[in-house]
């Protein structure tokens, strides 16, 4: 039993470190020396680069807000016709890649759009000059964009804190004759802000690692910064330098948000059973509502979705090629590897901190996580580090014993995307696969050690089937994200290798939408899946 215990350990704490490497391989590069790149961009562009990128996340947080918060509300305080179907449909816009949605607003309201030229045609007008119309492709529109497909965080935390409140704070409320503005302000808003700060949060960071949108846009951020000292400059010192600034911002968001409410405690009751205290919206107040619902709900999923099945049905033949069906498989690949690595690694550490459950023995378990908060672009850069290094580690090798130099085994394959994967989407597998763990009652563990199981035996016969569920949900997770995942495709791809995402954004790059509609459905559908296993989550809890 000890030997075992030592291996769970070892395990562990190794699968951590493996993990939480590229983020500490940034930092170690990012303190060598200052070259001549990294100190032309300071003294040019860095100043710009960094202003833009604290005002995207600041617009697209106040967009996301808008959108989100009032959605909420409704939802789950109001009764509106149809309020079933748009409980759901107000978090399909997470499925949609934020690229792909600036493709198609960029596509109608382009001055060659439609929506230009119906103008155009109706006022008579000639050209540009004739009128003024808002430009698409600046950071206002990337902000308006990124709100779209980011407000479901927002929307999802918010509503689940919103229908958690204490029915007797809400009926004390009308006791007292305020009206559903004065209790939203006075007492829903303050209650839910936990939840809403999480959602902000998760905005502002997928926001700040966002890549196509911006790039498309011409918008420069750090993001982008990196993505073209790398490739641009050939430059790695360089692109560390500016992927540790991000961490280090990304970091101070989440500390400021945990920071932000470390003294609050809220103790409060759901809805009791029986109990509704939903306002009924009537006249124009559940007219207006249900537009704002629905509208949001159209901009953001139905009016994208209808344009890019348009596109696949007329141009399906040009679409479905082998280049399409081969890029598929590399995606299904590729995902499926990391899934299955994932969610053993999620076994590992959650195992080893069961089978002690010491607090430091939740350390591995908490560095296994870290990669989630880093950008896909900086998380590229700190895997690239250490596969090249011991890329280099093994030629070298290979030439002193004579066997030649094998090439570039990890950073040069499809190691480097599958080890990317791995590190950035891990904590969704350890979450899913603790909650598991967790419902497990203590007692079956001390069962299995009495019956003479050692820590394997017990994994393998007692634990698995038991969470063989959450381990199925886990995987789906990160097999889900992988395939959706475009920054690290795009930087860590073999030659002549694309994946789905890096398919879709090559297209749309050249200006032909068209042909990337149906790999881009491909990409919506599959991410469907998770919105629907959250919202059945949320309706069981409520």
């Amino acid at each position: 039993m000890k030997d075992k215990f030592i291996f769970w350990r070892t395990s562990s704490w190794g699968l951590s470190l493996l993990l939480v490497l590229p983020i500490l391989a940034i930092f170690v590069t990012a303190m060598g020396e200052s070259d001549d790149v990294f100190a032309h961009l300071l003294n040019t562009v860095m100043g710009t680069y960094t202003a833009n990128t604290f005002w995207l996340v600041v617009g697209t947080l106040l967009l996301a807000l808008l959108f989100g918060l009032p959605s909420a509300w409704i939802m789950a305080m109001c009764r509106i016709p149809g309020e079933k179907v748009l409980q759901w449909s107000l978090v399909l816009p997470l499925a949609m890649p934020g690229y792909i949605v600036g493709y198609i607003y960029t596509d109608w309201f382009d001055y060659a759009g439609p929506i230009q030229i119906f103008l155009r045609d109706s006022f008579g007008w000639q050209s540009v000059h004739d009128y003024w119309f808002p430009d698409i492709r600046s950071l206002g529109g990337a902000c308006f964009v990124l709100a779209l497909v980011l407000y479901p965080y927002i929307y999802l935390l918010a509503r689940a804190a919103f229908m958690e409140q204490s029915v007797s704070l809400l009926q004390s409320a009308r006791l007292l004759r305020c009206s559903p503005w004065e209790s939203f302000r006075r007492i829903s808003l303050p209650l839910a802000r936990p939840s809403i700060a999480v959602g902000m949060s998760l905005v502002a960071m997928e926001t700040l690692g966002d890549f196509g949108t911006v790039s498309y846009f011409a918008v420069n951020t750090l993001t982008t910064a990196v993505y073209d000292t790398w490739l641009g400059y050939s430059n790695l010192n360089a692109a560390a330098k500016i992927s540790a600034i991000m961490l280090v911002v990304i970091f101070l968001l989440i500390s400021a948000e945990r920071f932000s409410r470390r003294k609050q405690k809220l103790f409060q009751q759901q809805f009791e059973h029986g109990d509704d205290v939903r306002y009924t919206l009537t006249g124009t107040k559940k007219w207006l509502a249900m537009m704002w619902c629905w509208g949001l709900v159209s901009l953001a999923f139905i009016f994208p979705i209808l344009q890019l099945g348009y596109y696949a049905f007329h141009y399906f033949v040009e679409s479905w090629t082998t280049e399409f069906q081969q890029y598929s498989i590399n995606s299904l690949f590729v995902s499926i590897v990391a899934a299955v690595i994932a969610v053993c690694v999620a076994l590992v550490v959650n195992f080893y901190c069961r089978l002690d459950g010491r607090s430091k023995t939740a350390i591995p378990l908490r560095l296994s996580s870290l990669g989630y908060a880093v950008p896909g672009t900086v998380l590229a850069i700190g895997v690239m580090i250490p596969l090249t290094s011991a890329d280099h580690m093994v030629n070298d090798l290979a030439r002193d014993w004579g066997l030649g130099r094998p090439g570039l085994i990890f950073s040069g394959t499809m190691v480097a995307i599958i080890f990317a994967f791995v590190v950035r989407f891990a904590a969704v597998a350890i979450g899913s696969v603790e909650s598991s763990l967790a419902k497990i009652p203590p007692s079956l563990d001390m069962a299995s050690k009495t019956m003479g199981f050692a820590s394997t035996a017990m994994l393998r016969r007692v634990h698995l089937p038991l969470i063989r569920r959450g381990c199925l949900i886990a995987g789906l997770l990160v097999f889900i994200e992988s395939m959706k995942e475009l920054n690290a495709a795009l930087l860590l791809r073999p030659f002549n290798f694309e994946t789905l995402a890096t398919y879709v954004f090559n297209f749309a790059s050249d200006e032909q939408l068209e042909l990337a509609a149906l790999p881009a459905i491909l990409l919506v559908v599959v991410g469907l899946v998770p919105l629907v296993m959250v919202n059945r989550s949320l309706e069981q809890k409520h």
